[in-house]
């Protein structure tokens, strides 16, 4: 008869939980040092920077002679490209989902939601060529005026790397919306298309709009797809037709190694990381307050 070793049971309990507990330590140690770094040199930075000019200044131009640290020509330019590529890819991912989810048979699911998410493990770099060699010429014969590096085609090669992961993320959170809703609305006389309008989507709402929120964290952060096709050049303004530079094409000018480490051009790349930093935690905090609202609406 076999009889379990209970003082053997509880080592090997305390030795699993020990590496568990290392694992979780190393993450949010991680993030802290992460947190620390940029928080220590952004402020080595405002001891030479104003804040003032660094939120007044319409340039940005810190590697010049006479420089400027104005950083929202960084964030336009950001919110720019991530706004091409949202109105791309939320149309584009929530229809795919919903197709997905509510049209689509078994068979054919289980074919497509793979191959659909093919193109998530595309490198960005390839996006990036993609954009610049493709796509931009082929937006010239229809837009005249439209400069070779420009924020329009890379916003809508950014949109079409973003898809995969709203249509996922939806897609999961509409399929797992219980059937009894549908089959009540069909039972009351509603039409497929008004079940999925007035009822599945409703329900499903949480779970989209995260899906939403974290594909515009990805936008914002995405690195390689604009700093190829947007171009390198600081703009202040909202012309998708000529080249700007987002905070991330920044970050990836400064960090080639001709800046010295330690000079005042250097540190601005802290500053910048640490906005860009700020600015997809308050929409990861955004994305958690409303996930959890609905949620509770709904249950």
């Amino acid at each position: 008869m076999f009889r379990p070793n209970r003082q053997l049971n509880k080592r090997v309990e305390l030795v699993v939980k020990i590496v568990f507990a290392t694992f979780a330590f190393v993450s949010v140690a991680t993030t802290i040092g992460i947190v620390l770094t940029l928080i220590f040199e952004t402020v080595a930075f405002f001891q030479e920077v104003s804040l003032w000019k660094f939120l007044t200044d319409t340039a940005w131009t810190p590697l010049f002679a006479n420089p400027k640290f104005g950083i929202f020509v960084l964030i336009s330019a950001t919110f720019l490209t991530s706004v091409i590529a949202l109105m791309v890819a939320l149309p584009l991912g929530l229809l795919a989902a919903i197709c997905l989810s509510e049209y689509a048979s078994p068979g054919i699911r289980r074919w497509l939601k793979p191959a659909l998410e093919i193109l998530a493990g595309v490198p960005t770099v390839v996006f990036g060529y993609f954009a610049l060699m493709l796509v931009s010429p082929f937006l010239k014969t229809f837009i005249p005026g439209l400069q070779g590096f420009n924020a329009l085609s890379a916003g809508i090669v950014l949109g079409i790397a973003i898809i995969p992961m709203v249509a996922s993320l939806s897609e999961d959170a509409i399929y797992a919306v219980p059937n009894s809703l549908r089959q009540g609305a069909y039972a009351l006389g509603a039409t497929k298309r008004e079940t999925i309008i007035g009822v599945v989507i409703p329900a499903a709402l949480s779970g989209i709009v995260a899906s939403f929120v974290l594909a515009v964290s990805r936008a914002v952060g995405e690195t390689m797809i604009v700093s190829i096709a947007a171009g390198q050049n600081p703009t202040l303004g909202v012309n998708p037709l000529v080249p700007v530079m987002t905070m991330t094409a920044y970050i990836v000018q400064v960090s080639l190694g001709d800046t010295p480490a330690g000079s005042l051009a250097y540190k601005t790349i802290f500053s910048v990381g640490m906005t860009l930093f700020l600015l997809t935690l308050a929409l990861n905090i955004f994305s958690f307050w409303f996930v959890r609202r609905f949620r509770e609406k709904y249950d």
